[in-house]
C-alpha cells in the first residue's frame, strides 16, 4: 500500500506545483494527515481514505471553469494507470464528487464512512487559523474586498449562487466557514472543529473592533 501512496503523492506534487496556495500540495498534505488521524478511530478503508484525501483537489472545479467532473476523471485516469481496481477507483471518485461544501448544496446520492472521514478532514482545513488564512488568500486571488458592510450575508444561496458569488471574504465566514462545525460527521472531527470554530469567532470580534477603530 505504501508504494501506491508514494506514487500518488508524487503525482499530486507534480500536478499541483503551480496551484493557488490555498489549494496546493501543503493543503493536500494537511488533509491527508488529518484524514489518517480521524480514520484511526473511524476504521474506514485505509487505502480509499488515503487516495481520496490525496486526490480530492487534483483538479478543483473552481480553477477549471466550474467543471465538476474533471477532478474525478483525472483521479480515475491516474489510479487506472497504476493498476488500482475498478471498485476502489469508483469509491475514490465518488468521494471526490461529493466532498465539497457546494456539493452539499445539491443532491447527495453517495454515502460512505470514507467520505465522512475525508470530508471532515477537508472541512477542518477550512476553519481555524489556517482556514482564515486560506479564505483571505483565495479572496485576494479572486480580487475580492475584505469587507463591505453594505453587502449583506446570504445564508440561503443555491449551489449555483454559491459557485458564482463575488461577495467580500468576510461574508464567506457566515456563508460557509462558521457553518462547518455543525456539519462534521465524525466524533474526532467534531472535537477538533469546536476549538477552531471558537478561534474564528474570536478573530471576527477582533476584526470588527479594529474596523471600527475600537481596538
Amino acid at each position: 500500500m505504501q508504494a501506491i501512496i508514494d506514487q500518488t503523492i508524487n503525482f499530486v506534487k507534480i500536478t499541483l506545483a503551480n496551484a493557488e496556495t490555498g489549494h496546493d500540495w501543503f493543503h493536500i498534505e494537511r488533509v491527508f494527515k488529518t484524514a489518517q488521524a480521524i480514520n484511526a478511530k473511524e476504521k474506514g478503508d485505509e487505502l480509499i481514505v488515503a487516495l481520496a484525501a490525496l486526490l480530492h483537489d487534483i483538479a478543483d472545479s473552481k480553477f477549471n471553469g466550474g467543471d465538476e467532473e474533471i477532478g474525478p476523471q483525472k483521479a480515475g485516469d491516474f489510479l487506472k494507470s497504476i493498476g488500482i481496481s475498478d471498485d476502489i477507483i469508483f469509491h475514490v471518485q465518488e468521494v471526490i464528487r461529493n466532498l465539497s461544501y457546494k456539493a452539499s448544496l445539491g443532491t447527495i446520492t453517495f454515502k460512505s464512512k470514507e467520505l465522512d472521514v475525508v470530508q471532515d478532514a477537508d472541512r477542518l482545513d477550512a476553519i481555524g487559523a489556517i482556514g482564515i488564512a486560506r479564505a483571505f488568500t483565495y479572496g485576494g486571488y479572486k480580487n475580492r474586498v475584505l469587507y463591505d458592510p453594505s453587502i449583506p450575508v446570504n445564508l440561503n444561496m443555491s449551489k449555483e449562487e454559491y459557485k458564482n458569488t463575488t461577495a467580500p471574504t468576510l461574508n464567506h465566514f457566515y456563508e460557509k466557514l462558521l457553518l462547518l462545525k455543525d456539519l462534521m460527521k465524525t466524533e474526532a472531527g467534531k472535537e477538533i472543529a469546536e476549538q477552531r470554530h471558537q478561534f474564528m469567532l474570536n478573530y471576527l470580534e477582533q476584526f470588527y473592533g479594529e474596523w471600527e477603530g475600537k481596538r
